[in-house]
């Protein structure tokens, strides 16, 4: 997976290209442990993921709950089989999906 952050302010950018899955989440986790602080507002690009399993859904869940404490987390260009992910599995009910 390749993870590419774009800061600017308090607003930081990570666009996800590849698979999110037991091998790289820990990867993507990492990533945003040392780059979440001060940022107030938090965007996930998929738009070229490709698949994420239960454990990039645990990463996500992680970071939604540290951002509800310091601001907002958006996910965007979802593709229709990670949306499906996010429907059954409930993850739509509380991720703002763009």
């Amino acid at each position: 997976m390749n993870i590419q952050q774009t800061r600017n302010g308090n607003e930081l950018v990570v666009a996800l290209e590849g698979r999110l899955d037991t091998v790289t989440a820990p990867e993507l986790e990492a990533a945003l442990k040392d780059a979440l602080e001060g940022v107030e507002e938090l965007i996930l690009d998929f738009e070229k993921l490709d698949y994420i399993s239960s454990a990039g859904l645990r990463v996500l869940l992680v970071a939604q709950k540290t951002m509800s404490q310091q601001g907002s987390m958006k996910i965007r260009n979802v593709n229709e089989i990670i949306r499906e992910v996010f429907d059954v599995t409930g993850f739509s009910d509380f991720l703002t999906i763009e």
